[in-house]
């Protein structure tokens, strides 16, 4: 109630009033604008003129999209994401190949699709900032300048009457009266504000469809991220993977090799006659051994974590192995109608395992849930925990990191984790690559 009351004098309706005032002359002559330079384009388009014409013609309405943009930024509060440049103009050579590059740039296209359709909407500015804002006001300070100007007026029987307003022969002539027009302001300068906040979300709706980028431009920029955090997370994993063989396996692997060699060191001397250290010669070969079995730890360890090998028999036993695992308690429910690809199957797995181990670490909770069911043709894990709660996704946070691994296969992820918990995250992906 307080918002509404206080509408039609809050600083959003003022920007807005400012934005129709700027845009209302910007629109009528947007339209006209695009009218002619068409017209005259298309009657010399059999001329080395024409053509070029529009080429500069559509060129310039994707600069005033780029204003369009910036006046809804700064004036509304709308934030409309820029369309990809012209990559045919940039990658152009030549003056054919310049002007078929700007021909067909359907995104300038639209922008003069749009500088042709809000040509209503900007007659509608004019009609609310005139008959709107302007007769509102007039009519809310009626008893000030009534009372001070003293404005008279002839009824029909020749009797002056001190009004400037009249509703047939029905005269505010009186405080009482000019109160009442006073009250008929309010309410016009509340019913002009919400038209013109409807005007605006129109404008902004068309802004969006037509100066924004489309579904398709939106669909490469996702794949364009999807494929470079893919690439970056392989470099990634590349890097662990020779770093963790470097110095983990390798290294057992070439103590191993160096305590047998002073093994056979010790063999070849007491095959030579010299005294066989029979006790030395057995400790390196222990030694030996328990590096052996270390190394083969660490190079299962590193497998697993490549491909768990648990993922062979379904997700159902390696979420149950995963889970068994844990530091907490967590019970585990898988119901899918059919396997995922194993492309899938292991990103759920390792998912669920990032969100079980930042769940230990960070919520200390008492417990978690586990859960799988495939949904609309979908794999929807869920993973609930009674911890202290405040999950974000963050930047360079394991929750970002999820978010990139989903993102690859068309997948989302949302969190739900209030301060004081639970928190609930939420992995939607598609069954098929």
């Amino acid at each position: 109630m307080k918002r509404f009351l206080l509408s039609p004098v809050s600083g959003r309706t003022g920007r807005q009033y400012l934005y129709s005032l700027v845009s209302a002359p910007l629109g009528i002559a947007g339209f006209i604008y695009v009218v002619v330079t068409l017209s005259v384009g298309g009657v010399l388009s059999f001329t080395f003129v024409g053509l070029p014409l529009i080429a500069i013609t559509i060129f310039l309405a994707r600069q005033y999209a780029k204003l369009q943009r910036g006046m809804a930024r700064t004036l509304l509060d709308v934030d409309i994401d820029a369309p990809p440049p012209n990559a045919r103009w940039r990658n152009a050579h030549g003056l054919l190949a310049k002007l078929g590059a700007a021909l067909s740039d359907m995104t300038a296209w639209r922008a003069q699709a749009y500088l042709l359709v809000r040509s209503p909407l900007a007659v509608a500015y004019m009609f609310l900032l005139g008959l709107g804002l302007g007769e509102g006001l007039v009519t809310l300070f009626y008893p000030v300048w009534w009372s001070i100007f003293h404005p008279t007026n002839v009824d029909h029987h020749g009797v002056r009457r001190h009004s400037a307003m009249q509703i047939g022969q029905f005269y505010f002539d009186s405080w009482p009266r000019a109160l009442l027009v006073s009250a008929a302001g309010v309410v016009w300068l509340y019913a002009a504000a919400w038209i013109l906040k409807f005007v605006v979300w129109l404008d902004t709706l068309l802004m969006t469809t037509l100066l924004g980028p489309t579904r398709a431009d939106q669909r490469v920029e996702e794949l364009t991220v999807s494929r470079a955090h893919a690439v970056d997370d392989s470099a990634a994993r590349l890097r662990r993977i020779e770093r963790d063989l470097h110095d983990g396996a390798q290294a057992q692997l070439v103590a191993l090799a160096m305590q047998l060699g002073e093994a056979k060191e010790n063999l070849n001397a007491g095959d030579a006659g010299t005294d066989l250290d029979l006790n030395e010669t057995r400790a390196l070969i222990d030694t030996a051994h328990r590096n052996a079995k270390q190394a083969i730890n660490e190079l299962r360890d590193l497998a697993r974590g490549i491909h768990p090998a648990a993922l062979d028999n379904g997700l159902r036993d390696a979420l149950g192995t995963l889970a068994a695992r844990s530091a907490m308690p967590v019970t585990v429910n898988v119901a899918l109608a059919e396997r995922p690809d194993r492309a899938i199957e292991t990103i759920t797995y390792f998912c669920a395992a990032e969100l079980l181990t930042n769940a230990a670490k960070h919520a200390a909770p008492s417990r978690a849930a586990l859960s799988v069911v495939q949904e609309d043709g979908r794999l929807h894990l869920t993973v609930e925990d009674d911890g202290r709660g405040g999950a974000q996704v963050g930047y360079g946070g394991g929750l970002a990191g999820l978010l990139d691994r989903v993102r690859t296969v068309e997948g989302s992820l949302a969190v739900d984790s209030p301060v004081g918990g639970p928190t609930r995250v939420m992995v939607k992906l598609p069954m098929h690559v």
